[in-house]
Parts: C-alpha cells; sequence; structure tokens
C-alpha cells in the first residue's frame, strides 16, 4: 500500500525554541480568527519528550491501528502523526512497539483522539505522545482509515500540513508556521 503524502514538509522547528502560551500571546489575531486553534486539555502527555512540533500528517480510523502502523514505517522527516481515533476509549491505537516505530523514522510525535497503551515503553520514546489516556485492550487490525483529510476533535479542526506545536501548556494548531 502506497502511504499518500503532503508536500515534503520543511524542517521542524527546533523543540527548545517555543512555548505555546508565547505562541498564542504573539498571534492573538490568530486564535480570533480561527488559523491558530487550541486542542482542548483532556489530552495526556506520554514520551521523552513533552515539547515537540511539526508539520501534521492527519489519519481518521476507528479502534484499528494498522494505517497507525502504516504512517509510522514512514519516513516522519519530523511529521507529527495526527490521528482521530472517534474518541473511543475501549482500545488503545498506539502502543510501545509502534512507538519505538516513530522514534526510529524520525517522527517528532503522535496526537491522538484515542487512548495508548505500553504507557511505560512509550515513555522510553525519543518522541512526544499526546492521547485521551490509557487502555490495555488492542485494537482490531482491518486496515480501515482515510489519510491526508480534514480531522475534528479536541475543539479543533486540523487539516493535514497544519503545523502542531506541543508542549506541558497545551497543543496548537496552525494554519501556518509560527515564530
Amino acid at each position: 500500500m502506497l502511504l499518500p503524502s503532503i508536500s515534503p514538509p520543511s524542517a521542524a522547528p527546533t523543540v527548545t525554541t517555543f512555548a505555546t502560551t508565547d505562541l498564542c500571546d504573539a498571534n492573538e489575531p490568530r486564535l480570533a480568527d480561527g488559523s491558530l486553534r487550541v486542542l482542548a486539555p483532556n489530552f495526556h502527555r506520554y514520551g521523552q519528550h513533552p515539547r515537540f512540533a511539526g508539520r501534521a500528517k492527519t489519519l481518521k480510523v476507528f479502534e484499528d491501528n494498522t494505517l497507525v502502523r502504516t504512517a509510522l514505517e514512514s519516513p516522519g522527516h519530523g511529521q507529527v502523526l495526527v490521528i482521530d481515533g472517534a474518541g473511543s476509549l475501549r482500545c488503545a491505537l498506539l502502543g510501545g512497539n509502534l512507538g519505538k516505530l516513530a522514534e526510529k523514522n524520525g517522527w517528532a510525535g503522535v496526537v491522538l483522539n484515542a487512548p495508548i497503551r505500553d504507557a511505560d515503553e512509550i515513555d522510553a520514546c525519543a518522541i512526544g505522545v499526546r492521547a485521551l489516556g490509557t487502555c490495555p485492550v488492542k485494537s482490531k487490525k482491518a486496515g480501515a482509515g482515510t489519510f491526508d483529510e480534514p480531522l475534528a476533535f479536541g475543539g479543533v479542526t486540523v487539516k493535514p500540513g497544519d503545523w502542531c506545536y506541543a508542549d506541558r501548556d497545551g497543543v496548537l494548531f496552525s494554519d501556518v508556521e509560527l515564530a
């Protein structure tokens, strides 16, 4: 299966050079017009990188992580995989093995509208992860889902190629790269 891709992403910003609070303060007009959006604060932090940023690669699935693996097996080029799992809490869409794949293949992070599992293993990976919590149940493996479509969850809309900025204070999605 060929993995659809957006145009080659530019390099992710240096992850130590931003704070989401400062980005919000400096971009109030973007917050007002919706070109900068703040993810709801109910997403938990995992992985070694509490701060990460990169272009969004979007994926929509439901209780099936086959395409999550497909994405993370490909070179990440500093992107953030944003997964809408429809908020289902019945199974995890990311586990320790996929966390290691994300790290190995250069993904900056993963944002999931779903739980993870193997939290200790993911915490050992040099990536950033935001998820709805943990669930020990593994997902289905049917291969259903779609890449590169707009997603709507957590009070935001995320389009393929948007910029994602995450730190301990929150997760932002922007139509443009922020300085």
